[in-house]
């Protein structure tokens, strides 16, 4: 039974063209695999522990042997909780809006409170590998303009730290099979915005059969 897990990112909800493309898939996705189900993580709802005090503690004595005190294990508890949703995951849907070109700080949040060693990593004499190698994940990413590979500066690849960042965080948790759907031009006015909510859709229903 496949189980797919949405980190939800974006806090416009019934105007966001990352969440209304994602749901368009998941839509899709649950159609094509009817005992699948589907686990929703929104960033803006969920209680995340502050990744300071207690946590990071926490962080230290788990890669020390320390044993951890009353207040460490309460925040590694809620930790753990979050990252279990990732392992169970066998799909991963991130949507997410393009801020400042690169993610919500909120989705930020949610990345550097689960992505602890012996979690979604690890490491050995090897070096660092990922825990979540049998995921594959799909990103629905939404930009007011228009950017990527293109010969002017704003297009040109290197403004996109939204996709970069979060390829290099997939790679990171040992997640390699990675889909792309972009919803660009949601800032040049209604009809534009539309069209290309409308687009990205089909391309989402389309890969969803197949994800």
């Amino acid at each position: 039974m496949p189980h797919l897990l949405h980190i939800e990112s974006s806090p416009r909800k019934q105007r966001s063209a990352s969440i209304e493309v994602a749901r368009a898939f998941i839509d899709a996705w649950q159609a094509a695999h009817p005992d699948g189900t589907v686990d929703v993580l929104d960033v803006w709802s969920e209680a995340m522990p502050e990744f300071d005090g207690a946590a990071l503690d926490a962080k230290y004595a788990g890669l020390t042997g320390t044993p951890l005190t009353d207040e460490q294990a309460t925040a590694w508890a809620q930790i753990r909780a979050l990252a279990a949703r990732f392992q169970k995951a066998d799909r991963l849907v991130i949507s997410a809006p393009m801020w400042n070109y690169s993610i919500p700080y909120k989705l930020k949040h949610l990345i550097d409170v689960v992505s602890q060693k012996d979690l979604l990593f690890t490491f050995d004499e090897r070096g660092q590998l990922g825990t979540l190698g049998h995921c594959k994940a799909m990103l629905v990413l939404a930009r007011g303009v228009e950017v990527g590979d293109a010969p002017d500066a704003l297009k040109s690849s290197e403004w996109d730290l939204q996709r970069q960042y979060l390829d290099l965080w997939l790679r990171m948790v040992g997640i390699t099979e990675v889909g792309h759907i972009v919803v660009q031009k949601t800032l040049y006015g209604p009809e534009v915005d539309a069209g290309s909510r409308a687009e990205a859709a089909a391309r989402a229903r389309a890969m969803a059969a197949t994800f």
